[in-house]
């Protein structure tokens, strides 16, 4: 009997746990396209490290490892929000392609001007072209959406899984990074292109996932991508009860009609109330479209923006200081396993979160859960050894990729899916900007005050980083009690 009631609890964890993200890797195409988007992402934390131990022992010099990493971390910052932008206007098969082509040839020139121990302008030149890395996950996350267009509680499951991968990815990527840098800074470079060109094959190869551009997507409505844009964004920012919003393909026939009118009125060279055609269009494209109200950045998504640039300072600002703290008590050797349990515990986390249908409004849930690190985080300041601090980030860390997953949920109550890679991409610069500036705010405080002074930052920066968040809090509260945007199009 106890055998039995033992495999009947273990069948419900399992079937609680695990039914949903099983149902969604039993869909079609998608354990190709979601393993793909994994595999192709090994540069992420990989590069960095490759690059760091590779330099040191070529060059003997931290300092300039650590000055080459800084390059192409913000490089990645820059680029991000660009490809991001170019994948949603001509898809990702088109944009990913090239992409792929310049990082293999950066990764091949910065390994052989590394190992011939080329002059150090040569490695900053080509530093930043190693930030020419498809937006894997947004593109992974966008493919999800468009899949399950319509089934909300899929689509969180779905974006749940998507952190389950990436936190794998960070746990794998890095010891493995400094493994093979060791052995020979060669190998890592040869093992992280070998992931991208499999991982790209993967995904890429699976075509009928991909979701259409706003290129494909406007030439069916019969407009420019520019006139798409902006028509779908005034479409968002209008009440989901207004006439026009239930009317929006009258409106859109309206406009094409009155398009087709104009353009007839310029081949017989005609005017219209003592203006020519190309103004009436102006005028036309004015009230129709709203002027500029094409661009995603509203007040919800910069106050998003702005806190996962909080995040990533403070995330950043605490990682230097409890290597200062493992530095000052003799215990440097205990430091990957205590950010192991970090990403553990987060792996945990976000397996459970995903696999319950929540009740809790989704504006409570980010709240909570960033509150939850801010709270653990700045109590560092108060504790006096690591392995406090390793259980303080066992405990916190169930919050650490929920917190990601309810960010990513928001997006998709502020930008529709035509936009969602771009908005991302958004969310991961400015995070990355803001590990940059968190690390280095640290650093300086930790050269006067040691670890101290580093957890006094963390402090600082993760107040601020919950004011700005609630700063943004009406917008955030708004959208998500609104649909999610899935259903926003042409």
């Amino acid at each position: 009997m106890k055998r039995a009631s033992f495999r009947q609890v273990r069948s419900e964890l399992y079937k609680r746990l695990f039914s949903g993200y099983a149902e969604l890797l039993s869909t079609p195409h998608s354990p190709r396209f979601a393993v793909g988007a994994v595999v192709a992402a090994m540069p992420y934390p990989m590069i960095g490290m490759t690059i760091t131990i590779s330099v040191q022992h070529y060059y003997g010099s931290y300092g300039l490892a650590g000055t080459l990493t800084a390059v192409q971390a913000i490089a990645l910052a820059v680029f991000g929000p660009v490809l991001g932008k170019l994948v949603d206007r001509f898809g990702q098969r088109k944009v990913s392609i090239p992409t792929i082509a310049v990082w293999m040839v950066a990764a091949i020139a910065m390994v052989t001007s590394i190992t011939t121990h080329a002059p150090v302008w040569l490695l900053f030149m080509i530093a930043p072209f190693l930030a020419a890395i498809p937006p894997w996950g947004a593109m992974s996350r966008t493919r999800w959406t468009h899949a399950l267009k319509g089934e909300p509680r899929k689509i969180e499951t779905a974006l749940s899984l998507s952190s389950i991968f990436d936190e794998c990815l960070w746990v794998v990527g890095n010891p493995l990074a400094s493994i093979l840098a060791v052995i020979s800074g060669i190998l890592a470079f040869s093992f992280t292109g070998v992931c991208v060109v499999i991982g790209a094959l993967m995904f890429l190869g699976e075509v009928s996932t991909e979701p259409p551009s706003q290129t494909d997507l406007a030439r069916a409505a019969g407009l420019s991508r520019k006139e798409y844009r902006a028509e779908l964004s005034r479409r968002i920012s209008q009440p989901a009860s207004s006439p026009a919003a239930v009317a929006g393909t009258a409106a859109t026939n309206e406009f094409v009609a009155v398009q087709d009118a104009i353009a007839a009125e310029e081949a017989e060279g005609a005017t219209t109330g003592g203006k020519t055609p190309g103004r009436a269009a102006r005028v036309l494209k004015h009230l129709h479209f709203g002027g500029k109200s094409d661009s995603i950045m509203g007040p919800g998504l910069l106050s998003l923006c702005a806190t996962w640039f909080g995040l990533g300072a403070f995330q950043s600002a605490t990682s230097i200081s409890v290597i200062a703290m493992a530095k000052e008590q003799n215990m440097q050797q205990f430091t990957g396993f205590v950010f192991a349990c970090f990403s553990i515990s987060s792996l945990i986390g976000v397996t459970i979160y995903g696999a319950k249908h929540w009740q809790i409004p989704l504006w409570k849930r980010f709240y909570f859960c960033l509150a939850v690190l801010v709270v653990g985080m700045c109590s560092f300041i108060f504790t006096s050894h690591l392995w406090m601090i390793m259980i303080i980030y066992l405990i916190i860390g169930v919050c650490q990729a929920p917190t990601w997953v309810n960010g990513n949920q928001i997006v998709l109550h502020l930008v529709p899916p035509a936009r969602f890679t771009e908005a991302v991409a958004w969310m991961s610069a400015m995070n990355a900007i803001g590990g940059s500036m968190g690390s280095s705010v640290a650093g300086g405080y930790i050269d006067q005050f040691g670890s101290k002074g580093g957890f006094a930052t963390v402090f600082a920066f993760a107040i601020a980083a919950m004011a700005i968040a609630f700063i943004g809090f009406k917008q955030i509260r708004t959208s998500t009690e609104r649909p999610m945007l899935t259903e926003v199009s042409l």
